[in-house]
């Protein structure tokens, strides 16, 4: 099971991975540790500097569509955020989410605003999104079976270390 609380950070559609991480960033280094200072600059450049460890992104339809870099999601993780939840997502930021152990979460944003708090619950089949500022709770797709795993191990990398293959043993 996976539980995380926050504050939401709120962005609208069509967040790609330029607006994440832009190119003229990434010229002199790929290093996401040095690139969290400009976090999604080009939409909000005060955003970087006023992100805390709990919170999370919050947006509309396909977020990280663009092109397929991992430091996009990287990024985000090294700023210590922890999830992003949208109303959708480009299949290659979500696979690349997963594979790095950031959590992408799929529900109705349209409610949500900039700052509301925000609990995302993961239990098998199960995935939950309460809004306690609009006292409302959601439901999305869950994410089930090896993603779920991987998530749970804080990534690919770290799934396959423990476990010397993509799928664990039958018990």
């Amino acid at each position: 099971m996976i539980r995380l609380e926050g504050r939401a950070r709120r962005f609208g559609d069509n967040v790609n991975t330029d607006y994440i991480i832009t190119s003229a960033r990434k010229r002199d280094t790929i290093d996401e540790q040095v690139l969290k200072q400009w976090l999604l600059e080009t939409l909000d450049p005060a955003f970087a500097a006023s992100v805390r460890e709990e919170d999370m992104i919050v947006a509309g339809e396909n977020f990280g569509c663009g092109s397929a870099m991992e430091v996009a999601v990287t990024v985000i993780l090294a700023a210590g955020i922890k999830a992003v939840i949208a109303q959708s997502f480009s299949r290659t930021f979500y696979r690349n989410a997963i594979n790095n152990g950031l959590i992408p979460v799929q529900c109705d944003t349209n409610r949500f605003e900039e700052g509301d708090r925000l609990s995302v619950q993961l239990d098998g089949a199960e995935l939950s999104v309460a809004n306690y500022t609009k006292e409302l709770t959601l439901s999305g797709p869950p994410i089930a079976g090896v993603m779920l795993d991987i998530l749970e191990h804080g990534g690919l990398v770290r799934f396959i270390r423990e476990h010397r293959r993509l799928m664990p043993r039958e018990q």
